[in-house]
């Protein structure tokens, strides 16, 4: 198994197997195949493919009817075309109807890179939350995603699937179980919580360690599932240790530290400090330059921690 992959590389991965065992599987794109690597699918299933052209409306309105009549249907484009373009499509077509329509949405976040502002949406899993019913998963690694993926699949009914450009580090093993809701606690500590999805799992890993050299045990969890988010685990995070930081690549507007904060202030209140995406644009340039400039690196995670340690 690789050491790194990118999600939408294990997303066109599991679509060959999902074929195989679905065989009213419908996959479906925005002429980015190449791109959102649904292209194999294609290949090897062409009577169940279709290449809707640059028009994410469409293609959601065309996914909609084909999964009320009988189909599984996975809708792929960039996140920010998919959440941002087509977004009253999905919420008419898709989240009222219930349709069972899986949104692969491809090239999400600032690690997007040199296509710039325009491409590196921070707004999607904010958008796709407030629509009723729809289910809105992050997740960090291949194996993760394929895990997750494949759950979605199976499950009945309208799912948000973020995924990204560039190549991560596995954090799970190729063979690691994970269920939809349930977020997972990657590692112990009772100082701190950080609390991260996507590609963020990593980096909230790193700056544990980071943490741990400083005597600051950080407990990791992974909410791999922003909606419904796991409750009972941020709960509990909250009563056992000191307050909890949030890490996304996603803004602080709207997604897992709103998502978070909404708990913590009805159920538990606690310190809280969010690690994301600070109400700005991106900008065109290379992924890990932008983290760095952005304050989305396992040092920024670190000292976000020590505010909350140390009380200040």
């Amino acid at each position: 198994m690789a050491d790194k992959m990118a999600t939408r590389e294990a997303y066109g991965q599991v679509l060959l197997e999902l074929g195989e065992q679905y065989d009213n599987l419908v996959v479906m794109d925005a002429d980015l195949s190449g791109s959102t690597k649904t292209k194999d699918f294609g290949k090897k299933y062409p009577e169940r493919f279709y290449n809707m052209g640059i028009a994410e409306q469409d293609l959601m309105g065309a996914a909609a009817g084909l999964a009320l009549s009988g189909k599984i249907v996975c809708a792929s484009s960039f996140a920010m075309f998919a959440a941002g373009r087509a977004f009253e499509v999905i919420r008419n077509s898709i989240g009222y109807t219930g349709a069972n329509v899986k949104i692969c949405a491809t090239h999400a976040g600032i690690t997007v890179g040199e296509d710039g502002a325009s491409h590196q949406t921070f707004e999607d899993l904010a958008i796709m939350r407030t629509i009723p019913g729809m289910t809105v998963l992050c997740p960090s690694d291949g194996p993760s995603a394929k895990a997750l993926i494949r759950q979605a699949v199976a499950m009945d009914g309208p799912c948000y699937i973020r995924l990204g450009r560039s190549a991560v580090p596995n954090v799970y093993a190729e063979d690691e179980e994970l269920t939809i809701g349930k977020g997972v606690t990657l590692r112990e500590g009772l100082a701190v919580t950080l609390a991260a999805t996507g590609i963020m799992v990593d980096a909230a890993l790193k700056a544990a360690d980071i943490l741990a050299g400083e005597g600051i045990d950080a407990r990791v969890i992974d909410l791999h599932t922003i909606k419904p988010l796991d409750e009972d685990i941020v709960i509990k995070a909250a009563m056992e240790t000191g307050g909890i930081v949030t890490c996304e690549e996603h803004s602080v507007i709207g997604g897992l530290g709103s998502a978070v904060a909404s708990v913590l202030a009805t159920k538990c209140p606690t310190r809280m400090a969010m690690v994301g995406q600070q109400d700005t644009f991106g900008e065109s340039g290379k992924p890990a330059e932008l983290l760095e400039k952005y304050h989305l690196t396992a040092d920024d995670i670190a000292a976000a921690a020590r505010t909350i340690v140390h009380g200040r």
